[in-house]
């Protein structure tokens, strides 16, 4: 599996990343599998978070029984200090870990939760804390507005920012989902960037859940060819990873994809938006 320097960590991160969401409703058995499978295809670094079901509880019973072995990337929703600390020790002992490699906020999709986030009694200043007493390495920031993101990265030094990539945002640019101007500013910076939701095509037509054949709250591309398009024109952007899809039952096809992968030139590129042309940007309510 290739690898890549994510940002000014320094780590060299696998180009697809353990996305903790695809243990949502997993069982240990089923969790244990996806970790074993991911570290024997050089997968190095997990992305997890508190709201994502089941995936710390189970992701914590396989680290308590074969150590850590990954990046560990946590994350949480909360904006305030106090809260913020709870969180976050509340998934160190879940996790069965000592500290976090990365610890993120998590769904940061207006400048006024920035503002609160870093401002007087926001979170920030318990992830601050937390790292002085060696409890986390690095800082990063998520969301699903670039724009918010970018103007973020103007007002702390995150060491990391992970948002929405793919092919049907960049086959319909808009303010609040073009991508181009924060990977800008991260490559200024030397911010690692990882990518969410590169295999998303669109919007369930029908928002009943139980309707939808995989648990990702948008509907993905589901066959080989265009998991491999779309996993593709997102790692040949300048990115460090891609998160890996919200449900396991995709993850053969992507793993080979990123095994495989080959940057796609500007020709290729414009031809693989070409073809989703049809399908609307993801706009909805929930962000995972």
């Amino acid at each position: 599996m290739e690898t890549r320097r994510l940002g000014r960590t320094g780590h060299m991160s696998s180009i697809i990343v353990f996305g903790g969401f695809a243990l949502l409703q997993a069982n240990q058995k089923d969790a244990d599998k996806a970790l074993e499978t991911a570290l024997a295809n050089g997968i190095n670094h997990i992305d997890v978070s508190p709201i994502y079901g089941q995936a710390e509880t189970r992701i914590g019973s396989w680290f308590g029984r074969n150590g850590k072995q990954f990046f560990l990337g946590c994350k949480t929703h909360e904006r305030e200090k106090v809260a913020a600390w709870e969180s976050l020790k509340r998934s160190l002992d879940t996790l069965k870990v000592d500290r976090f490699d990365l610890f993120q906020f998590h769904g940061v999709d207006s400048i006024e939760t920035v503002n609160t986030i870093l401002g007087p009694g926001g979170a920030l200043e318990a992830v601050i804390e937390a790292r002085e007493q060696g409890l986390l390495k690095y800082i990063g920031i998520t969301g699903h507005r670039p724009d918010v993101q970018n103007e973020a990265l103007g007002l702390f030094d995150f060491d990391t920012v992970m948002f929405p990539l793919n092919r049907v945002h960049a086959a319909h640019p808009e303010k609040w989902n073009d991508f181009l101007p924060l990977l800008k500013t991260a490559r200024q910076k030397d911010t690692g960037v990882l990518a969410i939701k590169s295999v998303a095509k669109q919007l369930w037509e029908n928002p009943d859940r139980a309707s939808h054949t995989c648990q990702t709250w948008y509907q993905p591309f589901d066959e080989a060819a265009e998991i491999e398009k779309s996993l593709w024109y997102t790692l040949s952007q300048d990115i460090t990873s891609a998160v890996l899809p919200g449900d396991l039952r995709l993850w053969p096809m992507a793993i080979d994809a990123a095994q495989r992968f080959k940057p796609l030139d500007a020709g290729a590129q414009k031809k693989v938006i070409k073809e989703v042309e049809r399908y609307q940007a993801l706009v909805g309510p929930n962000m995972d």
